[in-house]
């Protein structure tokens, strides 16, 4: 199966490992992967502040990088940034042209682990990591994208590895890109409580599928100075997490 690996901004500029660790799993399933150097951001901070039209700018290209490729499935290692692109073709109602290409787009493009689950079939991809680990399950991810099952039934296969519940697991970790930055003080009570209810659950590892939410949860874990590592999910499926 080819695969075009739409990478993210937060991934490819800050933890460029995930991207690594992604295209090793899929290519360990069996896919051929096309990485596509045209592909740009895919335009949610601008459009979750307003600015419709400059986000249209990027949509657009990434909807000329991606679309045009000789591919069956676009697929990303980010709940949110594939919801983005998911909403193209509501950006691009009343235009003909630019809706269709859009609605392809987003009938193509699968995150990670949905992916894996639901168009490959496979729950075990016979990775193993020893350790107790809570599941965040990020806002954009579960509650928009509808990406619930997929990451659990993987996380269940990982041999050695247990997974803890803990208090307030669905509630939001305050990242919320650009809320994170206008509403600071509210977004750091947030994580601050996030990760209180993660430490009381006694875990070794924090376990997640988006980066930007993982980022802010491991920078209040490391403002409490607590022991605990904050891992993508594809690093522990692809083996590439060290116990």
């Amino acid at each position: 199966m080819k695969i075009s690996f739409f990478v993210t901004c937060i991934t490819d500029a800050v933890l460029p490992h995930v991207g690594i660790k992604s295209v090793e799993l899929l290519e360990r399933l069996g896919c051929s992967i096309y990485f596509n150097p045209r592909q740009t951001c895919c335009g949610q901070p601008l459009a979750n502040t307003g600015y419709h039209e400059k986000a249209k700018k990027s949509m657009r290209l990434m909807i000329d990088s991606l679309l045009n490729d000789d591919v069956d499935y676009v697929v990303a290692p980010s709940g949110s940034c594939v919801l983005q692109v998911k909403e193209y073709p509501h950006f691009f109602k009343g235009e003909k042209l630019w809706q269709e290409k859009a609605t392809l787009l987003a009938e193509k493009t699968r995150e990670i682990t949905d992916f894996i689950v639901n168009v490959l079939g496979v729950v075990d991809v016979g990775a193993k990591f020893e350790g107790i680990a809570a599941y965040h399950p990020s806002c954009h991810m579960t509650r928009l994208l509808g990406v619930k099952t997929p990451p659990l039934l993987l996380l269940e296969h990982v041999q050695g590895l247990t997974l803890k519940p803990f208090k307030g697991q669905d509630k939001c970790c305050g990242f919320g890109g650009t809320f994170a930055v206008k509403m600071s003080e509210l977004s750091g009570a947030m994580v601050a409580d996030k990760v209180r209810n993660i430490a009381a659950a006694g875990v070794d590892y924090v376990i997640g599928a988006d980066n930007a939410c993982l980022m802010n949860i491991e920078a209040r874990i490391k403002h409490e100075r607590l022991p605990i590592k904050v891992f993508h999910i594809v690093e522990v499926l692809a083996g590439g997490a060290s116990s």
